[in-house]
């Protein structure tokens, strides 16, 4: 009877251990950071940035020219969604693959020369597919020819602050012309996100269904990554394998881009190890702790907040945050639009400016008066901020300097790792 009774006992006791392991979650495996041989580092670049404040949280060659690949079809998107919100096209409107968008080289759609699709479907082919010859058609669409479609990306490219950026085609596909950097491609992606949140939802769709063929999402960590809802990934030989990825978390959200990755696994796991890292970082610090995102990976910390070292002609920029408040050497990405060559006049009060970023909503030119004004207080001492539009922007400024104190102070903001751009008096 005892002996019974054991046996039970043992049984109910596995059965117990059994359910309990059946219900419980699986445990997280926390990504690892892959640490690059001295031959993929000659590519390799990456950045992170808290989407909502521009913060820089990491940045490694940031500013380091590289080919961007098929991320370049975000600035198309970029367009494509600037051209629907005008009211220019309309979502069901027709794209024309002309001989030259069908004979692109793959990734492609295979529409035939003279077949269209919509421009709903173009997008999809674009985010999802990474379609080169939907890209293609859609800047003939757009631009009447590729060129000149490119040429649009560019300057767009410039006024949005992407400084460092030339495109020659709208696909990405292989041109040593075509270039950009990390920090230029997350102020795209902080862009789309901020300026088009009603058609970024396109970057989260993990596939799409295109006569009668269902195609996949190329962004694995769609697929196996909690928070990650888009964006884009590329690929060239010249290139390696890049990713642009932005995730949200406790309602914070972080963009990281990664590019030069030697494999898909190695881009993929840095990019998810930089992001999960950046989640903690964040949340570690808003409970007072000092803690960095490179310290975090084990990397080597520079001595000051900003360091700047040179390695293979690369410029590598780290940030330090330092405190739960972000420090005055904090780093942030805005968009911008270039100087402007028809300016206000000047009156006697005015004389120089600066002109620190320009956004589309006047609640963020205002933001960053107040925060240029609290960082950077003595070099804007007695300037007068001024919030003003232009070409559809709400410029944020500090005019009524004298030529020295202006050039002074946007030396001292770029060396923050912010834009300024000293604002002349008109002849």
């Amino acid at each position: 009877m005892f002996q019974h009774a054991r046996r039970l006992f043992v049984a109910l006791g596995a059965a117990v251990a059994v359910a309990f392991t059946t219900v419980a979650p699986p445990a997280y495996a926390q990504p690892v950071f892959q640490q690059l041989s001295s031959a993929s580092q000659t590519k390799y670049a990456a950045i992170v940035v808290d989407a909502k404040t521009g913060e820089v949280l990491y940045a490694k060659r940031a500013d380091a020219a590289r080919y961007p690949a098929s991320i370049t079809k975000v600035m198309t998107l970029y367009l494509t969604f600037e051209a629907l919100a005008a009211g220019k096209i309309q979502l069901d409107d027709r794209v024309i693959f002309s001989p030259r968008a069908a004979a692109q080289s793959p990734t492609k759609l295979g529409v035939p020369a003279g077949q269209s699709i919509s421009v709903s479907e173009a997008m999809q082919a674009l985010s999802i597919k990474s379609a080169n010859d939907a890209a293609v058609a859609m800047a003939e669409k757009l631009g009447g020819t590729e060129s000149r479609f490119a040429a649009l990306m560019t300057l767009r490219a410039k006024e949005l602050g992407m400084t460092n950026t030339h495109f020659a085609n709208a696909s990405g596909l292989p041109d040593s012309r075509q270039v950009s950097t990390a920090r230029d491609i997350a102020i795209l992606s902080r862009a789309v996100m901020r300026d088009y949140p009603q058609y970024y939802k396109l970057f989260s769709q993990r596939e799409m269904v295109f006569r009668g063929q269902t195609l996949r999402n190329h962004n694995g960590l769609l697929h196996r990554m909690y928070g990650v809802d888009g964006l884009k990934t590329g690929f060239t030989n010249a290139s390696g394998f890049n990713l642009a990825v932005s995730a949200v978390r406790d309602n914070r959200r972080l963009i990281a881009v990664v590019l030069g990755g030697p494999t898909t696994r190695a881009r993929d796991d840095n990019a998810e190890a930089l992001l999960v890292t950046g989640f903690d970082v964040i949340k570690r610090r808003d409970l007072g702790e000092k803690i960095t995102i490179a310290q975090n990976l084990f990397e080597p910390e520079p001595s000051g907040r900003v360091e700047g070292s040179t390695e293979q002609g690369d410029q590598d920029l780290k940030i330090v945050l330092a405190s739960a408040t972000p420090p005055p050497s904090t780093s942030r990405i805005e968009v911008v639009e270039p100087k402007s060559r028809k300016t206000a006049p000047a009156t006697p009060a005015e004389k120089w400016g600066v002109q620190v970023g320009a956004f589309k909503a006047r609640s963020d030119a205002k933001e960053q008066i107040d925060l240029i004004g609290k960082r950077f207080g003595k070099q804007v001492a007695g300037a007068k901020p001024v919030t003003d539009k232009a070409a559809g922007r709400y410029r944020s400024r500090f005019v009524g300097l004298s030529e020295r104190e202006a050039r002074t102070a946007c030396k001292a903001i770029k060396a923050k790792g912010m834009d300024c751009q000293v604002i002349e008096p008109k002849a």
